[in-house]
């Protein structure tokens, strides 16, 4: 928008005295989509201009347009490529040449969680030491991808590509819808512009559409394509092909949305928003109303009046304030003060592993990348290991194998990064003493303050302590040496409870004859005994809160089914783990949800194995900022508390916007997609419902579509939104996904951005729908 407020033809019926109108001009590009600059288009293979403007102001960015050669170290030798910033300013190029044939290779900083200089990574620790330290950076991502670790030929380049790539991450992290919107178009036309020459020709304009998950019938394509044409000589340029973009990017279901509300001035009034704002379910009120206007409207003289436009109320509902994720919930908002017991605790099973636990790679970089999750109990199988240091493995298979004290390292390093709240290490222990020894004493140097080694003063040793009071603690989670009957030589024999499980449940696992608890070890367990589970008669009787039992998924199953009520007490009063099956090849994962609604705390999951699990799992601990602890429903902290009240929940699913292309090598094939909206909670709340598919359309497909869920205890549900794209002659394919707990859903027209598989941003494809909940 040019700043200028339209002319009074915006929608007539304007009376002199009336306030300045700022909707759409008469004989302007259709209405409905964010506005975009025109300079945007300027030049279709031209570096986006706002990139372009980073670009000319950082010296550290100019040389990495410029390109560097870095050695990329892998397990095998460093390879040096030529990586380069492209003009978008968001897309990195490796290059490298075997003999004729180039190869590349490339990434988006949009996709960078952390950039970290020197030997930080396993990787370069094990691989990268010719390279001096100061040389060196590593760059992790979001999703399942795998770090990089490179090597520059000097520190100031190093440096440069450090300093460059966090500056691109800030920028991003601080772009507006507008400009997200400007930069997926804008890269849309570049791809598009085969022959480079600024222009797009017809052919060029259906490339483009296809590109963007359009499929348009050619007569009306090429209608647009001629009221856009205003010079007549068959190619679109600047203005033209910015009026096509606006035309593309129309929001029809918005424009109806705003129109309710701003009647035939096209407009909304403060007051108007702020009836708007309470149709939503908010506490809306004129200082409020002002404040959004203020924030979110793009034209500066309506933005004056207090005035919003279309483009204004469209960038609103695409920004976090319009997210369906309550964003009050973005922050630790739950007590905190209660006993661990009364939480739910974001927890990994085999952490080490990357990949499957037969032959995986076991690295450190899983635990940070699982604490970088918000994970809060990590487990660490602990094995006899060469020249006195105990490793870290899933025994008797072929996964790689890395030292413990490396492990303890990278726990120190990032422990509390994402969360302030305790961090639970749980030790299988297959080591003998000596190196059980050697264990604990890497972690009381590694670890330092940070280890809990003693009960917190003043604290009742029958209750369990609260996260609050165990911020930034770490806690050991382990065989304990009996007090009052210590055996000779200070050890015990314990057999492991988890592997004296697996023996029980799938005979192919062999147990040792015994383990041992080394004292120095053994001192270190405070809160977090493990104890073989006694049953459920003598737990209740004599609830001891410091010890931990640990179930597989089969036998709390059977706990559930067969003593669901007991057991719900006793995960009241004491923390419990559940585990995978042991008989799980592929590191696959189990439903977590059954466990939750049993109160079980610790649910242990396979973080590096997509699915709905983990979905599930991201989606319960989303809210209270992402700290790894939920606090638990009233009715499982106190079982004779008051009863759950049931809810009726009615989702319209509207529309959606800029699908991913899912076989971006055939341009012919667009995605058909629908959307399926799951409720995972106790037996009788699970439900799916799914809306009819859209043929050929993932760029703004609408469906319209009401679902309707009874819910009877909407404290555990958790919603989770799917988008596939239909097959009927094979299995459906995924597009992108979200889950959040109903409890963190806000009510109204919302927002949903959608995620990967692997949980990377799919960003800018969105889902809007219309939410209500109500007593029925």
């Amino acid at each position: 928008m040019d700043g200028n407020v339209p002319s009074d033809r915006a929608c007539g019926h304007r009376q002199p005295g009336d306030r300045v109108g700022v909707g759409r001009a008469g004989g302007s590009p259709a209405p409905g989509a964010p506005t975009l600059d025109c300079s945007s288009f300027a030049g279709v293979a031209q570096p986006w201009p706002r990139a372009q403007q980073w670009l000319s102001e950082d010296e550290d960015l100019q040389l990495m347009l410029q390109g560097s050669l870095l050695r990329k170290v892998t397990s095998r030798r460093a390879k040096e490529r030529r990586f380069r910033l492209q003009e978008d300013g968001v897309t990195v190029v490796s290059e490298r040449r075997f003999g004729r044939a180039p190869s590349k290779q490339s990434f988006s900083v949009a996709h960078i969680t952390a950039v970290h200089r020197g030997h930080h990574s396993e990787g370069l620790r094990r691989y990268g030491r010719a390279i001096p330290e100061q040389h060196c950076f590593t760059i992790a991502f979001e999703g399942g991808r795998r770090n990089l670790d490179l090597g520059a030929r000097d520190e100031d380049v190093a440096l440069s590509w450090v300093r460059g790539l966090r500056t691109l991450r800030g920028r991003l992290r601080g772009m507006s819808q507008q400009e997200r919107l400007e930069h997926w178009i804008h890269g849309m036309l570049q791809r598009a512009d085969r022959d480079k020459d600024n222009r797009m020709c017809f052919q060029e304009v259906q490339i483009m559409l296809r590109m963007a998950n359009i499929h348009m019938d050619n007569a009306y394509t090429h209608q647009l394509f001629e009221e856009c044409d205003h010079s007549g000589d068959g190619r679109l340029e600047d203005r033209e092909l910015e009026d096509f973009c606006r035309r593309l990017l129309r929001r029809p279901e918005l424009e109806e949305l705003f129109g309710r509300y701003s009647g035939e001035d096209c407009v909304l009034s403060a007051e108007e928003l702020r009836d708007f704002l309470q149709d939503q379910g908010e506490e809306g009120t004129l200082q409020q109303a002002c404040a959004i206007i203020c924030a979110h409207e793009l034209n500066e003289k309506a933005r004056q009046q207090d005035l919003m436009t279309l483009d204004g109320f469209t960038m609103y509902l695409l920004s976090p304030a319009g997210d369906i994720l309550n964003q009050e919930h973005t922050q630790v908002h739950q007590d905190m003060s209660q006993p661990l017991c009364h939480y739910f605790i974001s927890s990994s099973h085999n952490t080490y592993l990357t990949r499957n636990q037969i032959g995986g790679t076991s690295s450190t970089e899983a635990y940070v990348r699982a604490l970088m999750m918000g994970c809060r109990c990590v487990e660490l199988d602990c094995w006899e290991g060469p020249d006195g240091e105990p490793i870290i493995s899933h025994g008797h298979t072929f996964t790689s194998k890395i030292l413990f004290r490396d492990v303890i390292e990278a726990i120190r390093d990032y422990a509390f990064k994402r969360s302030p709240y305790p961090v639970i290490l749980s030790l299988e222990n297959h080591c003998g003493v000596k190196q059980q020894a050697t264990m604990a004493q890497h972690m009381k140097a590694i670890l330092g303050d940070m280890l809990l080694t003693q009960p917190l003063e003043g604290q009742d040793p029958s209750v369990l302590p609260s996260p609050e009071q165990l911020k930034g603690k770490v806690l050991v989670k382990g065989k304990k040496l009996p007090e009052l009957q210590p055996e000779p030589c200070g050890v015990t024999s314990i057999l492991d409870e988890e592997e004296e499980e697996e023996t029980e449940e799938e005979d192919r696992l062999q147990a040792k004859d015994a383990s041992h608890v080394a004292p120095e070890l053994s001192a270190m367990v405070v809160y977090c005994q493990a104890t073989p589970f006694p049953g459920l008669a003598q737990a209740l009787q004599h609830p001891r809160p410091y010890e931990m039992s640990s179930f597989s998924e089969r036998k709390a199953r059977k706990l559930i089914k067969e003593a669901g009520p007991a057991f719900m007490r006793y995960t009241s009063r004491q923390l419990s783990r559940v585990y995978p099956l042991g008989l799980k090849m592929t590191s696959s994962n189990y439903n977590p949800q059954e466990m939750w609604n049993a109160g079980c705390q610790l649910v242990a999951l396979n973080f590096q194995t997509p699915g709905y699990e983990m979905d599930l799992n991201t989606g319960r601990f989303l809210g209270n900022g992402g700290c790894g602890y939920v606090l638990k429903p009233q009715f499982l902290r106190s079982p004779h508390s008051g009863s759950p009240r049931p809810l009726v929940l009615r989702i319209r699913v509207i529309t959606a916007q800029q699908l991913p292309k899912l076989n971006r090598e055939k341009l012919s094939s667009i995605v058909d997609p629908f959307v399926r909206v799951e409720i995972y909670g106790v037996t009788a709340d699970c439900s799916k419902q799914q809306t009819a598919y859209r043929s050929n359309n993932g760029f703004n497909p609408r469906w319209e579509e009401t679902l309707t869920f009874q819910l009877q205890v909407p404290e555990l549900a958790l919603v989770r939104f799917v988008v596939e794209d239909h097959d009927s002659t094979s299995c459906n394919d995924f597009v992108g996904q979200f889950t959040l707990p109903l409890g963190s859903m806000r009510e109204g027209y919302r927002h949903i951005h959608l995620l990967s598989k692997d949980g990377a941003s799919l960003s800018p494809a969105t889902l809007f729908v219309h939410v209500t909940c109500r007593c029925p």
